[in-house]
């Protein structure tokens, strides 16, 4: 399979996996100067860059980079990004500080992870009742603590 990537802007950087056995291809900021995230704070920033997937049966999910997240609270601000086959426009991530301290994001810095993935699209089909489980209705967390 080939993900066919744009450039839209000068210095945009493609995607990239880190190593062989990454999953996700990292995003890049192209940023014309660095952006604080504030504490709490919402910024869209620019990755330079358009996809064009396969076919329907993909979409493209954009991660938070695990040190990002892990160590200054950086991450999409909405938890996994979905960029469906048909989208054109340029890869903007979400991203959210859910850290005490601003953060600042330099141009050319590795923001998020790309990864893409098959889609099944069921047909939908209304029902009176479902088939019974050992669960049923147990909610979150209803299994167990192990």
């Amino acid at each position: 399979m080939k993900l066919m990537v744009k450039r839209l802007r000068e210095g945009a950087v493609l995607p990239k996996r880190a190593t062989e056995g990454s999953a996700g291809h990292d995003l890049y900021a192209l940023l014309e100067e660095p952006v604080i995230v504030r504490p709490g704070g919402l910024v869209k920033i620019p990755t330079g860059l358009a996809i064009s997937l396969p076919s329907s049966d993909y979409a493209a999910f954009v991660y938070a980079r695990s040190g990002l997240a892990i160590k200054f609270g950086i991450a999409p601000s909405n938890c996994v990004g979905v960029i469906d086959s048909d989208y054109r426009g340029e890869l903007i991530v979400g991203l959210t500080n859910h850290s005490a301290q601003p953060y600042t994001i330099q141009n050319g810095e590795r923001i998020a992870q790309l990864i893409i993935a098959p889609v099944v699209l069921p047909e939908i089909e209304e029902c009176d009742t479902l088939d019974e489980t050992e669960r049923g209705e147990g909610g979150f967390g209803s299994t167990g603590k192990m």
